[in-house]
């Protein structure tokens, strides 16, 4: 029976990833399965890692099995998880970078690409593999620990949290947050940038934005002991540094998607229903922070997505045409500011009529 099954595949394991395959396989016809494609031996808590790399104790929190991933499903055994790179993708099968049951190549009635974006370290984990993950966060935790004067660069929530996080456990360090842009988090209401001035200047943080910083090419603090260097910003100032931590922004992973059905920034282009804008590629779909969707780059837009994708897929299966759409609702986020303080922050819905931002802050 396993042979004569119909895949759909997967191409990703992240939170997008993993809300298509659990809604995916419980939904599916029985004569259909799901192959859940990821590289990485655990899921990466993506949202954690920034404070598992200042905060001791914990890191190992932040990589969990995909052992649990098709526990819901009625026939679980026939859903697989496949640890592999997907090296390219074609309109009916993609190949590995290693082989799996016989052959590099995997078949595939149906496919969605989930692969989201990757930060600079430590917003991502340069390991596929938990051990390996949670040693370099302890080893990130202890450059911390070590330094005296600490850079950040980026000024979007990654951060921002990273900055907090720090001052309020090595409230002596002298922390400076530098941005680009005038505002912090500038795909937000100005109001977003009056609180995280506030709580950044409450803490001791400076906060320098408006100029762009050069980045050093080497890591700098990556030693046993911490070397300072000055960090150049292109209006001319100079930040002596002891440990320079890049939050910068997201870069697609979109290494085996044809360059045809790419936007400009490396996003993958598709049509209200999330299927690939490209005609041969119609039963191919990407949904989350890799889709050039119009929708906010974030876990929430990413796993509303997947129910798109997944009512789409079982129209076509009958033989229906896709009528599911991506709702495009204004960017809202949930941003720490320390260990315990926390706003959920929305902003205007504008086509209700609104001019102001929901703020709910919290502290715990």
């Amino acid at each position: 029976m396993m042979g004569n099954l119909k895949n759909i595949l997967v191409i990703g394991g992240s939170y997008t990833g993993l809300a298509l395959a659990k809604q995916l396989s419980t939904s599916l016809p029985a004569s259909f399965r799901v192959i859940l494609i990821e590289p990485h031996s655990h899921f990466n808590h993506l949202f954690a890692l920034p404070r598992f790399a200042v905060a001791s104790g914990d890191e190992h929190k932040a990589f969990i099995p995909y052992t649990s991933v098709f526990a819901n499903a009625t026939e679980p055994d026939k859903h697989l998880v496949v640890r592999a790179r997907v090296q390219s993708l074609r309109p009916d099968h993609v190949t590995l970078d290693r082989d799996w049951a016989g052959s590099n190549r995997i078949g595939f009635d149906y496919a969605v690409v989930a692969t989201g974006t990757r930060l600079p370290a430590p917003g991502t984990i340069p390991s596929d593999e938990k051990p390996v993950g949670v040693e370099y966060l302890r080893s990130y935790q202890n450059r911390v620990k070590e330094a005296r004067r600490i850079v950040i660069v980026g000024g979007g929530a990654i951060g921002v949290q990273m900055a907090t996080d720090i001052k309020e456990i090595y409230p002596d360090k002298e922390v400076t947050l530098v941005h680009s842009r005038e505002k912090l988090m500038p795909s937000f209401h100005p109001k977003m940038d009056e609180i995280l001035r506030s709580r950044l200047g409450e803490l001791g943080v400076e906060v320098v934005t408006g100029s762009r910083a050069v980045m050093p090419k080497e890591d700098v603090g990556a030693g046993n002991k911490p070397e300072t260097v000055e960090l150049s910003l292109q209006n001319g100032r100079r930040i002596p540094a002891d440990l320079v931590i890049p939050a910068t922004g997201q870069i697609p992973n979109n290494q085996f998607v044809e360059l045809s059905q790419l936007s400009e920034k490396g996003f993958i282009k598709v049509r209200p229903t999330l299927q690939f804008q490209g005609e041969e590629y119609s039963r191919v779909f990407a949904a989350g922070d890799i889709a050039d969707s119009g929708a906010q780059k974030a876990a929430k837009p990413g796993i509303a997505q997947a129910g798109v994708v997944t009512k789409n897929i079982l129209s076509l299966i009958s033989g229906q045409d896709p009528q599911g759409h991506a709702e495009i609702i204004s960017n809202r986020i949930h941003v720490t500011m320390g260990l315990k303080m926390n706003m959920v922050f929305r902003n205007p819905e504008t086509k209700d009529g609104e001019t102001e931002p929901t703020v709910i802050p919290r502290d715990e």
